[in-house]
């Protein structure tokens, strides 16, 4: 283990775009239902429904908090109706599951989707006993990342501690506020769209391009 790693005793991960490669574009299939929902509640064509959802992501988190905000829409139908898509892009990934195993401490999933999802992502990884909770969006009461209350909730709700909590995400902006309460941060540099927005090394301690390879390296010696 490498010796400035020695002292995380909590290892929390994002879920979409970071557990698997942000080329299987799995969030593609999310973004056409997204785009058929706001269509739907707001009677416009595909591309102002884009315009408007890309606005929603980039100004509140999530186009979820979005529409909430300014639509006051369910968010347990949202969630349902975003996520009724295929998985099969997705396969297992054996050096992950042995090197997330291996990782002493507890080990944390800290999502923007919902628990239901995040599951089903999970199982189709191989990862599904891997981790011991999933602190979702709606235990985040609906204030997702990079939103300081959501990083809170999450603290809270497991009494870990940031000093000694490692966070991995693709989204570059959602470890400012980990950075912020003493986490260590590691930003997974894959592709995703919009993850290298306000990505500032000030707040980054570790750039990665493969949570799978960087986890087997890390733990070779274990």
């Amino acid at each position: 283990m490498d010796a400035a790693l020695r002292h995380i005793d909590a290892w929390i991960f994002d879920l979409d775009n970071t557990l698997y490669p942000a080329s299987v574009d799995l969030f593609g299939l999310i973004d056409v239902r997204m785009g058929l929902y706001v269509q739907r509640l707001l009677g416009v064509d595909p591309v102002e429904a884009k315009r408007v959802q890309k606005q929603m992501f980039r100004e509140h988190g999530t186009t979820l908090s979005g529409l909430m905000q300014s639509h006051g829409i369910d968010p347990h139908e949202f969630l349902s109706f975003v996520h009724d898509i295929e998985m099969d892009v997705l396969s297992e990934d054996r050096r992950l599951i042995d090197a997330v195993a291996k990782l002493p401490g507890r080990k944390l999933i800290f999502t923007n989707g919902d628990a239901d999802y995040a599951g089903r992502v999970l199982q189709k990884l191989g990862l599904s006993k891997s981790f011991e909770a999933i602190h979702d969006i709606h235990a985040c009461a609906y204030q997702p990342k990079p939103h300081a209350a959501s990083y809170a909730s999450m603290v809270e709700a497991f009494g870990i501690d940031p000093r000694t909590s490692l966070f991995v995400e693709d989204m570059a902006r959602n470890l400012k506020p980990a950075k912020a309460i003493g986490m260590t941060t590691v930003w997974v540099n894959n592709g995703s769209e919009y993850g290298d927005h306000e990505a500032d090394h000030s707040f980054i301690d570790y750039e990665i391009r493969d949570v799978g390879h960087w986890l087997d390296e890390l733990t070779a010696t274990l």
